[in-house]
């Protein structure tokens, strides 16, 4: 038997003995209140005829009389009439009057005139008034008994009573009504409670989706292992954006505290990280924090209905760090790989001297090759960059760049003396601006030429890329990670700037240490010139460079050594042996 349906027939039949206690309680009220009122309705006709004139003064005449009435004489008299005449009128079972020593006076049946009363009455002689259910000779009956006092002015004992009697059926009569009536309610109760029971279990099997209570606990069992043993951090959504689960991973990463019943968009999270719940799609690149992130965000159906998003969260940020590290050795290797290439050109020039028999000229040769050096970087003012790493990042660029016919160079106003503290970051943000614009400037027109500015604001980096390609089209989209990225071609125009990550990661990554990167020319006339940043210095006027200008401001990425205080000079004083 499914759970839902034990637990309606659970409710069902709780509902039953409910009902059932309550009718029974109600209907023991019911037949107390009809007692009562019948013993209030005997009481209430009694003290009416006690308080008669004409039945005070005859009943005080007959107990006067030493001797017993006859009941011939009684049959006839006033109080048998006015007995008779209420007992017609009020439906009740007996009137009787008795004297103070317990003679009838009055009685239904005129046989019994004259005969003493078959229950106790010297309770109401003594002045009380007795209300209570008894045996008598008409049978069991409500009766109330009240004393009959004399007439005024004769005294204050009581000359007799009153005893009115109701039997039990003309009391119950209303009985059956009430039965019925309490029965209804119990029926229309117990319809009630089925009906709650049945919704009551469609929610439940619409909230649990129809999993029975061992398969809840074995899945929250199954829930809490996987997410305590994965390494990824996993957050889940309702339809309403509200988190209602978040394991210790997602938290870390997404730097939340107690996310759990809160909104999703109202935690501080990344825009990228919603845009990306709100697609149901997967980002990658995104920083948040000190962490470099892959969403990927799931939206859960079952039966088709919208159960919310789950998005799994993973730490990039060590393998980005890896691919920015490898990059610049692919970088350097390149670069190698052209000084290796320029060096066997030298000395294939020099064997060839010594196998033309022109020894003298490849002796001169291989000692101006010594002088010379090693191959030279071919960049141009990369002079004015003081750290040897950036120093070498930018001639690896300019060499590979340089076997696709792009000239890089270094703008004559660069100035750079501090080295770097943060290579990583910096490798990222400078190596993605000008890989963009070697690939720009390749999409562009002759002579393809790029141009990096290298300006120290004390701890600051400022750099600017300018190429010649041709320029910007989407000014407002550049920025904006695109769904799909770097998986489409690479020689439209429209999509030189942005493709793939680079833009939108290089952004991030900037802005994580408190700077920025963003347009400064789009190079093309009709977009808007945007500059959401500091501008300081630029490309180098002499390239006549049209293409699009990007800027990058990284904070507190150099190393800055405050000057050393020397102590100033002091003039020895003057001795009497020196005048």
């Amino acid at each position: 038997m499914r759970f839902a349906t034990r637990v309606v027939l659970l409710q069902t039949a709780t509902a039953v003995a409910v009902v059932a206690v309550c009718a029974v309680v109600f209907l023991l009220l019911g037949i107390q209140q009809l007692r009562t009122e019948a013993e209030t309705s005997a009481l209430n006709i009694a003290r009416t005829i006690a308080v008669d004139p004409q039945v005070r003064a005859d009943v005080a005449e007959a107990s006067a009389d030493p001797g017993t009435p006859q009941a011939a004489d009684l049959r006839d008299g006033e109080l048998q009439r006015l007995a008779g005449a209420v007992t017609a009128r009020t439906g009740t079972l007996f009137v009787v009057i008795a004297d103070d020593h317990g003679i009838r006076l009055a009685h239904p049946d005129a046989d019994a005139l004259g005969q003493p009363v078959s229950t106790d009455y010297r309770e109401v002689l003594a002045g009380k008034e007795v209300v209570t259910w008894e045996q008598g000779t008409l049978g069991v009956s409500a009766r109330a008994k009240v004393p009959v006092l004399p007439p005024d002015g004769e005294g204050t004992a009581p000359v007799g009573e009153v005893s009115v009697g109701f039997e039990p059926s003309s009391v119950f009569n209303q009985l059956p009504a009430l039965i019925g009536g309490i029965a209804a309610a119990a029926g229309a109760a117990l319809l009630l409670a089925a009906l709650s029971a049945l919704l009551l279990r469609r929610r439940w099997e619409r909230l649990t989706l129809g999993l029975q209570p061992e398969e809840l606990v074995a899945l929250v069992q199954n829930q809490a292992a996987v997410l305590d043993g994965v390494g990824d951090g996993v957050v889940a959504l309702d339809a309403d954006g509200m988190v209602r689960l978040c394991n210790e991973t997602a938290r870390e990463l997404l730097g939340l505290a107690d996310p759990e019943g809160k909104s999703f968009a109202a935690l501080g999270i990344s825009p990228a990280i919603l845009a990306a719940v709100h697609d149901g799609t997967a980002g990658d690149g995104i920083v948040s924090g000190d962490h470099v992130l892959y969403v990927d965000a799931q939206t859960v159906r079952r039966d088709g209905r919208d159960l919310g998003s789950v998005l799994i969260i993973r730490d990039r940020t060590d393998v980005v760090a890896l691919s920015e590290r490898l990059e610049t050795v692919r970088a350097m290797t390149s670069a190698l790989r052209v000084q290796r290439h320029e060096f066997a050109n030298r000395l294939h020039v020099a064997a060839g001297l010594l196998d033309a028999g022109r020894g003298l000229e490849a002796r001169e040769f291989l000692g101006e090759q010594l002088q010379r050096g090693p191959v030279d970087y071919p960049v141009e003012n990369i002079d004015l960059i003081g750290d040897a790493l950036l120093h070498a990042l930018i001639g690896a660029h300019a060499l590979e760049s340089g076997e696709r016919g792009v000239r890089l160079s270094v703008t004559s106003d660069s100035l750079l003396l501090s080295p770097l503290g943060d290579v990583e970051d910096v490798a990222a943000v400078l190596g993605n601006l000008v890989d963009n614009a070697v690939r720009a400037a390749v999409a562009g027109l002759e002579p393809r030429s790029v141009s990096v500015g290298c300006y120290g604001d004390g701890a600051d980096l400022v750099l600017t890329v300018a190429d010649s390609g041709p320029g910007v089209a989407d000014t407002d989209d550049l920025f904006r990670r695109r769904e799909g990225a770097g998986t489409g071609p690479r020689d439209g125009t429209d999509r030189i700037h942005g493709l793939g990550v680079g833009l939108p990661l290089s952004r991030e990554l900037a802005r994580r240490l408190g700077g920025d990167v963003w347009l400064i020319e789009s190079g093309r006339p009709d977009a808007d010139t945007t500059d959401s940043g500091d501008s300081h210095g630029g490309p180098d006027a002499d390239h006549a460079l049209s293409g699009a200008v990007f800027g990058a401001r990284l904070r507190d990425v150099l190393v800055v050594t405050p000057p050393v205080a020397t102590p100033p000079e002091t003039t020895p004083p003057i001795k009497d042996s020196d005048l």
